[in-house]
C-alpha cells in the first residue's frame, strides 16, 4: 500500500511538471520574460533571507554572551597578571598563580601550564625549568612528558623540544633538560639506541653540529666524515649506522634548528604597559548594528581589540592618526563615543582577521563604543584623544582631495 501511495505522489508531481512545462509555451514573450525576472527576484530574496538568518545567529549569540560573569572576568585578569609576573620573575609568577588558585600546586599542572605557553616568554620558561630544587626538577621530567616523540627521527624531536622554550646559558642545567630529553625519547622509541647515554651524547653533537655550521663565526665548517667521526663508538662502544649520521647531518647542514628569541617583538611586550586598557562594548558594521564586548588595549597610538584577555594576538587594530572623537546618543547603548575621520566619507585605515583567520582591511567609517559606565567612558575619550596624533600633509591631502572632487562651477 505504501508503495502505491508513494507511486501515485510521484505520478502527480511528474504530471504537474510536465503541466508546467506545457503551460509555459503558451506563454507570450513578455509573459514568460516576466516570469524569469519573478524567478530571479525570488532566488535574490532567498539569498538575503539567508544572510539574514546568519545574521541572526549572530545576534542570538551576541545575546546569549552578554550574560557574562563577572567572577570569570576577574579570573581572566588575573591570569593576565600571573603571565606578566611570570615573564618577569617566572618563580614569582607562578607563586602567585598558586596563591590565587589559578594553577593547582603540583608539577604535573605547573608543566601543562609552560607547555601550552601562552603569552609566556620562553627564555622564563627555560629559567623556571633549569632551577635545580626538587618541585623544578619534577615540573621538568613533567613538561618533557608533555611532548610526544614516539616514531620520531632525533633530529625532528630535538627541533620540537628546543622550540618549546630556550635554553638558559649554565652547562648544568642544560645537562639536566638534555638528560630528561634523552629519557623520554629513547622511552618513546625503545631499540633505536642501546641507551639514553646515547641518545644524550648524539644530541649534544648535533646542536654542536648546528652551532659549527650555521654560525658565522665559526670558520672551519664540518663535513660528513668529521661528523663520523665525533661519534664513533657512542652507541655503548659500537657505532651508529652511517645512514643514520648521514641523515642527521643533512638535516642540519640544509634546516638549522629554530631557536626562539627572547620574545623582544612579542606582542605581550607591546601590550605590557598600555595607556588604557578595558572592556568595551563594539559596534558591528553589518547590515543588523550588532554590539560585541571586546577588550581593548591603547597603546602605541593605536586602538587593539581582542575577544578575550588571555589572546594574544588581538582581533583588529585601530590606528589613531588623523582620527577624531565625539560623544554620540544610541538607542540602544548608554555612555557612547565614536571615532571617525575628517572627511565623512573616508574609510578609517584598521585592519581586522576575518571569519577564515585571514587579516583583511576595514571597512569602517566609523567606529562606535559603550563603556560601562558615564565615567568610564570619559577616561576613555580622555585617554584616546591623547593617543590621537596628526599629520599636516595627511589633513593638507584630504582637504586637496575634497577639492578636487567637487563639481566645478561654469
Amino acid at each position: 500500500m505504501a508503495a502505491g501511495t508513494e507511486f501515485g505522489s510521484y505520478y502527480r508531481l511528474d504530471n504537474i511538471q510536465r503541466m508546467v512545462e506545457f503551460n509555459q509555451l503558451d506563454l507570450t514573450q513578455e509573459e514568460l520574460k516576466l516570469l524569469n525576472e519573478i524567478r530571479r527576484a525570488k532566488q535574490q530574496l532567498l539569498l538575503e533571507i539567508k544572510e539574514l538568518e546568519n545574521e541572526m545567529a549572530n545576534v542570538n549569540a551576541d545575546l546569549e554572551a552578554m550574560d557574562y560573569d563577572e567572577k570569570s572576568d576577574c579570573t581572566m585578569k588575573q591570569m593576565n597578571i600571573g603571565r606578566s609576573k611570570f615573564n618577569m620573575d617566572p618563580k614569582k609568577g607562578i607563586e602567585y598563580l598558586i596563591e590565587n588558585e589559578l594553577l593547582e600546586d603540583t608539577p604535573e599542572k605547573v608543566a601543562a601550564f609552560l607547555f601550552k605557553g601562552e603569552s609566556l616568554n620562553k627564555t622564563a620558561i627555560g629559567d623556571y625549568l633549569g632551577i635545580g630544587k626538587d618541585f623544578n626538577i619534577k615540573v621538568l621530567e613533567a613538561f618533557v612528558q608533555e611532548h610526544e616523540f614516539k616514531d620520531m627521527i632525533l633530529v625532528t624531536a630535538l627541533r620540537q623540544f628546543l622550540w618549546s622554550f630556550r635554553l638558559p646559558g649554565e652547562a648544568q642545567k642544560i645537562d639536566r633538560m638534555m638528560e630528561c630529553f634523552a629519557n623520554r625519547y629513547c622511552e618513546s622509541n625503545s631499540g633505536v639506541f642501546e641507551s639514553p647515554d646515547t641518545c644524550y651524547v648524539l644530541s649534544f653533537s648535533v646542536i654542536m653540529l648546528n652551532t659549527s655550521l650555521h654560525n658565522p663565526n665559526v670558520k672551519e665548517k664540518p663535513d660528513l666524515e668529521r661528523f663520523y667521526a665525533m661519534n664513533k663508538g657512542i652507541n655503548e662502544g659500537g657505532d651508529l649506522p652511517k645512514e643514520l649520521l648521514k641523515s642527521l647531518y643533512d638535516s642540519i647542514k640544509s634546516e638549522p634548528f629554530k631557536i626562539p628569541e627572547d620574545d623582544g617583538n612579542d606582542l605581550t611586550h607591546t601590550f605590557f604597559n598600555p595607556d588604557k586598557e578595558g572592556w568595551l562594548w563594539k559596534q558591528g558594521g553589518g547590515r543588523i548594528k550588532s554590539w560585541k564586548r571586546r577588550w581593548f588595549i591603547l597603546t602605541d597610538n593605536c586602538l587593539y581589540y581582542f575577544e578575550f584577555t588571555q589572546d594574544r594576538e588581538p582581533r583588529g587594530i585601530i590606528p589613531l592618526e588623523n582620527l577624531q572623537l565625539k560623544n554620540v546618543d544610541d538607542s540602544k547603548k548608554d555612555h557612547c563615543f565614536e571615532l571617525y575621520t575628517a572627511d565623512s566619507k573616508e574609510v578609517i585605515k584598521a585592519a581586522k582577521v576575518d571569519a577564515d583567520g585571514r587579516v583583511v582591511e576595514g571597512r569602517h567609517l566609523t567606529y562606535r563604543m559603550s563603556a560601562g559606565s558615564a565615567e568610564e567612558k570619559e577616561e576613555w575619550m580622555k585617554a584616546i584623544r591623547a593617543s590621537i596624533s596628526r599629520d599636516p600633509f595627511y589633513e593638507m591631502l584630504a582637504s586637496r582631495k575634497k577639492k578636487a572632487t567637487m563639481p566645478h562651477e561654469n
